[in-house]
């Protein structure tokens, strides 16, 4: 492996690649690379480590490299190469029991009683005001985040967060909804 050259002596220490196409190289795509390499990592320090391994093998192996405009291949092979190698070497502990470790089966609920307590809560929600049930309605059963009930409906976020809330307060007082609680 070569090593990095002093180009200045007393003043400054500072220190120059051999391979100043490496360099620039680096600088201009490591943003790029590293989101690749975040996206074979669960871990942001995990892919910095992988991208900085994956530049590693490209800078020894500069001088064979023949196209240069292939680069960003390269080092996404590098990169993948060294995730895979890191996989298979990583250590996975099993131990023997007399038992399976499952969890024992939960009984389903009887389907009479599920959709009792379906229709129960649709009477509840039937009983509220227009406005707080459409609000209920958009952010449980279609699943909008506030702001997108908000723009549906045209009002703003703290609107649908009151609204909900007191809306959210009246179906727990509901005595239909008491044998849920």
């Amino acid at each position: 492996m070569t090593s990095l050259v002093c180009t200045s002596g007393a003043n400054g220490g500072t220190r120059t690649l051999p391979y100043p196409s490496f360099s620039s190289y680096m600088k201009a795509r490591q943003p790029v690379l590293l989101r690749t390499a975040r996206s074979l990592t669960a871990n942001p320090s995990d892919a910095e480590d992988l991208l900085q391994t994956a530049l590693t093998k490209t800078y020894v192996a500069w001088e064979r490299i023949e196209d240069h405009r292939a680069l960003d291949g390269y080092v996404r092979r590098a990169l993948l190469n060294t995730r895979t190698s890191q996989w298979r070497k990583r250590k996975v502990d099993e131990f023997v029991c007399d038992e399976l470790p499952e969890p024992e089966d939960v009984p389903a609920g009887d389907p009479a009683e599920q959709q009792a307590l379906h229709d129960a809560m649709w009477r509840a929600i039937m009983k509220l005001p227009t406005r707080q049930r459409a609000m209920v309605v958009l952010r449980y059963y279609e699943d909008l985040s506030e702001a997108q009930t908000a723009e549906v409906l045209g009002v703003s976020v703290g609107t649908v967060k009151s609204a909900v809330s007191r809306a959210l307060g009246k179906l727990r007082e509901d005595p239909e909804l008491e044998p849920v609680r």
